[in-house]
């Protein structure tokens, strides 16, 4: 009499791929805005911008503030959120800004932050600090292209003439 003996192989519960909360799948939609427009000289588009920061920006419920850092042809080095706030505030410091762009060495950049509340319009903090990181970039010869304010319907600074 012979034995024989089979190996089975264990079962994973693996069976789907897909994002499981609502912030990992507006994660992967700007993941593939980013991939689409990566390539192409993209981000002077303010619609193609508000978009990704949008899927990007948009779920927090609290105020994020995250820039582009971009090359000299306007392609996306990198997306990074530098300063996480409260429901209404968050602090954002130049010199965080400015090390930012040169550990990647940017020649543009866009800001953007959310407005949990959905209240999309610029605030007079929000101006303020943008013309306070305007002038710092200045000084090092870095572009700043738009301001985003993300909310209900996300606000550009360009389209505005507030830049």
């Amino acid at each position: 009499m012979s034995t024989k003996t089979t190996h089975i192989e264990p079962v994973t519960n693996s069976v789907s791929h897909w994002p499981q909360s609502t912030e990992e799948v507006l994660a992967s939609a700007a993941n593939i805005i980013a991939e689409r427009f990566v390539k192409k000289d993209a981000y002077t588009n303010p619609q193609a911008t508000k978009d990704f920061l949008t899927y990007k920006l948009g779920g927090y419920e609290r105020e994020v503030f995250a820039v582009m850092l971009l090359d000299n042809q306007h392609q996306l080095l990198e997306f990074k959120e530098l300063f996480f706030g409260t429901l209404d505030a968050a602090s954002v410091y130049p010199r965080e800004v400015v090390k930012a762009v040169l550990a990647v060495n940017a020649a543009a950049v866009i800001f953007a932050h959310n407005h949990p509340s959905g209240e999309s319009e610029p605030s007079t903090a929000d101006k303020h600090i943008t013309k306070r990181l305007t002038d710092a970039l200045g000084l090092i010869d870095v572009r700043v292209l738009d301001h985003i304010v993300v909310g209900r319907t996300p606000v550009s600074f360009a389209e505005r003439g507030l830049l």
